[in-house]
C-alpha cells in the first residue's frame, strides 16, 4: 500500500511590487480539499509565494507528513531544491538575501515534514494552481488588508 500524500498548490501575487498582495494555497489530501488565501497592504510577489508555502504548512496537525508541493514560482522551487537555502542559512543570509524572516519560518515548519516541490507553469492548464491565483489576487484586491509587519519594517530602515 502506498502512503498517502498530502498534495498542496500555492501562488502568490501582488499588485505592483511592492504593492498590495496575497496568497492562495490549496491542500488535497484524498478527496478532501482546503483553500487559504489571505491580503497585505504593501508585500512583495516573492513574498507572498512563500507565505502561501508557510500558511498551508502552518495548519498541519501532523509531522512527517509526504507532501508535494506545486508553485509556480521558480524562486521557491529553486531556492529549496537546488539548496539555496541552506546556503543563505549558512551565511546568516550574508550579502542581503531577501524574505529572511519567511525563509527561517519555512526552514522551521519543514523540518518535521517530508517536502517534495514541483514547478508548475503558472497561468497555464492547472487548474489547482489557477485557483490558487484567483484566491491569491481576490486577497490582495480585498478590503482589511494585513500588515506584512516585517516587511514593512525592513522598508522604513
Amino acid at each position: 500500500m502506498t502512503e498517502k500524500k498530502l498534495i498542496i498548490y500555492t501562488d502568490g501575487a501582488a499588485r505592483g511590487n511592492p504593492g498590495p498582495g496575497g496568497y492562495g494555497a490549496i491542500l488535497k489530501w484524498g478527496s478532501v480539499s482546503k483553500e487559504l488565501s489571505a491580503g497585505y497592504r504593501l508585500t512583495t510577489n516573492n513574498r507572498m509565494e512563500l507565505m502561501a508555502v508557510i500558511a498551508a504548512l502552518e495548519t498541519l496537525k501532523k509531522n512527517n507528513l509526504q507532501i508535494l508541493i506545486y508553485s509556480d514560482s521558480q524562486y521557491v522551487v529553486r531556492s529549496v531544491q537546488q539548496g539555496w537555502l541552506k546556503n543563505w542559512i549558512a551565511t546568516n543570509f550574508k550579502g542581503g538575501k531577501k524574505n529572511k524572516d519567511l525563509w527561517l519560518r519555512y526552514h522551521q515548519l519543514a523540518q518535521n515534514q517530508n517536502i517534495q516541490f514541483i514547478w508548475v507553469k503558472g497561468h497555464a492548464d492547472n487548474p489547482f494552481n489557477n485557483r490558487c491565483d484567483e484566491l491569491a489576487t481576490a486577497a490582495a484586491d480585498g478590503a482589511d488588508l494585513l500588515v506584512d509587519e516585517a516587511y514593512e519594517l525592513e522598508k522604513s530602515e
